[in-house]
């Protein structure tokens, strides 16, 4: 096996290609001590139980307690779920970061209460208290949500037992990581010479797009086989995962799983039939992809392992990490200075993990500390590499701009919001790309690359949120969800969105396994409606003036102090219709157009 492809322990990795999160807590001790003194201030909460009625002075105590105790945890989290996520295998983490989970459970009972007495509290007695008390102006909008969900509140005792089932609610989620990410190991895959490949779920994507067919299809072949072998196993995981969701649901008086996790954003749940709708009507686009991907990869068959291989052969340029960052900091110069700012900022002062190592989390993520984000990269030195970066960064600036711009009842921005402005950076890092180049076959290249972020986030992703919505439908109505049902559905799913140009192996009907997402309820469909906004706004960006970035940048500022559809339409968006939707499905086929004329010449 080569040096070069092997992965490297966590010591082996350059501290500056890691990040700090002594800016969190100085050492593991700190973070005890902190957590013992969060431990104190939760149990205090309870205190307050019975009171909330009594005066303003009573209720804004309690809600700048609150508050205080969401911060305290929230650092206590990252810290812990950072330190677990840089090596999955140490159980110290691990186990601090069930102690942290535990407390936020523990604060979730220690406040049940505190729902059914604002609600107890009358219109008249509420404004009169924020006549009265300095300060409580700003929890208005805070109460103001809490009390439009009255008809799907309990009461203190009941809403004290769903709080303490939410160790347990979490527990699909939780056995789910430690299964694929610690303890599934693979066997290496071959490549065209046979030579050992390492595969992990880290290093499989990059094996997926590399131009060497044995390799993609040996990785293909053994990666599904492992996660065939413990198919069993994640099917009754899934299964569990839908049926707590289900059970809250119903707890609380909704319809369905997905009314109850579309309304914890406030978004309507039309958005996501809109989605799917509006994707299913435009499969005709995806179809015409995959026959101009058989045609330029030459393949009499198209297999699923060949979906991620490079159409345009020779245009893959080597990205080192420092040159990526330039790309980017250069790219993103349409935000102005300010953004620009807070992205050096991070470049230079660690906030980012760099790259793969043994027991690392696979994928990417940002995570927006109160200090300030932290982002997770498995950074491959390539195109795809770089535009995770850019994915990644829009992220953490979003949480920058959030956490130190609204107030603490405030600074969260919704999840619906989130993938907004980490595709918007990379729709502006494509143009810019797009603008400087002559060479067709780096344009060939290029415009690969965006046909695979159409293809992979707004009809992929789609396509999961369909799975995801077949398997609420199904668990609602009282089907077992078994590995050979989630299998059949996974496989039909797959059939209608590639078409008939595709073979769609036995193997790829496991992939629901491999997806963590489907665990985050109802979460990826926002990808695809986050990508379809976010394509609108690099346009109005770049075609628009100053006032066009300052809308962009109050957006990105807003946090929750609006409901999402607010907060988009106030930067010129409007996702309540199917329209930006349809826009950019409109502007993938335009992509199409170009990438074919470009390859008869």
């Amino acid at each position: 096996m080569s040096e070069n492809k092997r992965i490297p322990n966590r010591e082996e990795i350059p501290v500056e290609e890691t990040w700090d999160l002594t800016d969190l807590f100085a050492s593991d001790e700190a973070w005890q001590n902190a957590f013992d003194k969060a431990r104190e201030k939760v149990s205090q909460l309870s205190s307050y139980a019975g009171r909330l009625g009594e005066s303003g002075a009573v209720l804004l105590a309690y809600l700048d307690q609150m508050q205080d105790v969401k911060n305290q945890l929230s650092s206590l989290m990252n810290y812990a779920q950072r330190k677990t996520d840089q090596d999955t295998r140490v159980a110290e983490y691990q186990a601090m970061s069930s102690k942290a989970s535990a407390l936020l459970v523990e604060a979730s009972g220690a406040s049940a209460f505190a729902t059914p007495e604002l609600l107890a509290i009358s219109d008249e007695t509420l404004e009169r208290f924020f006549k009265e008390t300095e300060g409580l102006e700003l929890y208005r909008r805070f109460l103001s949500v809490i009390r439009e969900k009255k008809a799907h509140t309990l009461s203190d005792a009941e809403e004290k037992l769903l709080a303490a089932a939410g160790e347990m609610a979490d527990a699909p989620d939780d056995i789910y990581g430690k299964l694929v990410y610690a303890d599934l190991t693979f066997p290496d895959a071959k490549d065209k010479d046979q030579n050992p490949v390492p595969l992990s779920s880290g290093s499989f994507v990059p094996c997926q797009m590399s131009e060497d067919r044995v390799l993609r299809k040996s990785s293909f072949e053994t990666f599904y086989s492992v996660y065939s072998s413990i198919q069993n196993t994640a099917a009754a995981t899934l299964a569990a995962e839908m049926k707590q969701r289900r059970f809250f649901a119903t707890a609380r008086k909704y319809d369905s799983a997905l009314e109850a996790a579309l309304a914890s954003t406030r978004v309507p749940s039309q958005v996501y039939r809109n989605l799917v709708d509006t994707v299913n009507a435009n499969l005709d686009k995806l179809h015409r992809y995959i026959r101009l991907r058989k045609k330029l990869l030459k393949v009499d068959d198209l297999h699923m392992y060949d979906i991620y291989a490079p159409m345009v052969s020779g245009g893959e340029k080597v990205i080192p990490y420092k040159k990526a960052q330039e790309i980017v900091y250069d790219a993103l110069a349409p935000m102005g200075d300010r953004y620009r700012g807070i992205l050096k900022e991070g470049f230079e002062n660690r906030w980012i993990d760099v790259r793969e190592n043994v027991g690392k989390r696979s994928g990417a993520y940002s995570s927006g500390a109160l200090c300030h984000p932290y982002v997770l990269l498995n950074h491959k030195d390539n195109l795809e590499s770089m535009f995770t970066l850019a994915h990644e960064t829009g992220h953490a600036v979003h949480s920058y701009l959030s956490n130190h711009t609204q107030p603490s009842p405030y600074r969260n921005y919704v999840i619906f919001v989130a993938e907004v402005a980490s595709t918007c950076n990379e729709a502006l890092l494509m143009e810019y790309l797009l603008d400087r180049t002559t060479d067709k076959k780096e344009r060939a290249t290029l415009i690969n690359h965006f046909l695979e972020q159409f293809k992979g986030t707004l009809y992929r992703q789609t396509m999961f949120a369909e799975f995801e919505l077949r398997l609420g439908e199904l668990d609602a109505k009282g089907e077992p969800l078994t590995a050979a049902l989630l299998c059949k559905e996974y496989k039909a799913l797959n059939e209608k969105y590639y078409g008939e140009d595709m073979i769609s192996d036995d193997l790829i009907a496991l992939e629901w396994a491999r997806i963590p997402h489907f665990y985050y309820n109802y979460y990826v469909y926002q990808y695809a409606t986050g990508y379809s906004a976010a394509i609108a706004l690099s346009r109005r960006i770049l075609n628009g003036g100053e006032k066009t970035v300052e809308d962009y940048l109050s957006f990105l500022s807003g946090g929750s102090s609006k409901d999402p559809i607010d907060l988009l339409k106030g930067a010129g968006v409007d996702m309540s219709g199917p329209k930006p939707v349809q826009d950019a499905l409109d502007l993938f086929g335009t992509l199409l157009d170009e990438m074919e004329k470009l390859m008869e010449e």
